[in-house]
């Protein structure tokens, strides 16, 4: 691979777990509601990467859009306390890896979550000094193929590689025109990648080292 001259990360099953804290959320919203329905961390799981839109049209069927949205934003409003209290798991070495990292590129983290929540996590973190700019989906409801541009334009990146854990990952990244590291220590599986880590220092002693 051509040294990229930035690494964009994805957040979720790429930098940390926190799928616990957003299944509490979605419970203690669903219980605040009187609504007779539990997220269990499996089923939620299983959807780490996707769009909110679509996330609550699985996880809610059987209310209409505009509830769906309602309910949605309250779990978010939730999500930014409970992420500062409870947190996540970061997976092992990223904290450091990070940092060895941005000695030799800028960093960027891009996700499909809702606006806000990469700040919880950077500040939950840590890591504030080592991230040059993020970008999530509910900032302007887009796909990743075009937010991964909108950064690139922003800070006239030329050749950055995206990192994620999902198939989703992989696609959004073919169409932005951007190679595709896949870890495989996350939530997704796929064969369609550019480069494979199965582990955070793997990939850090790669980039570090090319």
């Amino acid at each position: 691979m051509q040294k990229p001259d930035s690494l964009i990360f994805d957040m979720d099953g790429t930098l940390w777990d926190a799928v616990d804290t957003y299944a509490y959320s979605w419970n203690l919203v669903f219980n605040e509601m009187g609504i007779d329905k539990t997220i269990t961390r499996d089923v939620l799981a299983g959807m780490v990467g996707m769009e909110g839109k679509k996330v609550i049209e699985i996880l809610m069927p059987e209310f209409d859009h505009d509830k769906r949205v309602a309910i949605y934003s309250t779990v978010n409003d939730r999500r930014h306390n409970l992420i500062r209290e409870k947190g996540g798991i970061l997976y092992p070495g990223v904290r450091e890896g990070l940092k060895q990292l941005a000695e030799h590129y800028p960093l960027f983290i891009l996700s499909n979550c809702a606006k806000g929540i990469i700040r919880q996590f950077i500040d939950w973190a840590g890591i504030d000094d080592l991230i040059k700019d993020e970008l999530a989906h509910g900032v302007n409801f887009m796909p990743k193929n075009h937010n991964i541009k909108l950064l690139m334009d922003k800070h006239g990146l030329q050749n950055p590689v995206y990192v994620g854990d999902t198939a989703g990952d992989g696609e959004q990244s073919r169409l932005a025109g951007i190679p595709f590291v896949f870890v495989s220590y996350g939530f997704g599986t796929t064969d369609d990648y550019d480069l494979k880590f199965d582990d955070f220092t793997s990939l850090v002693q790669y980039f570090v080292n090319l």
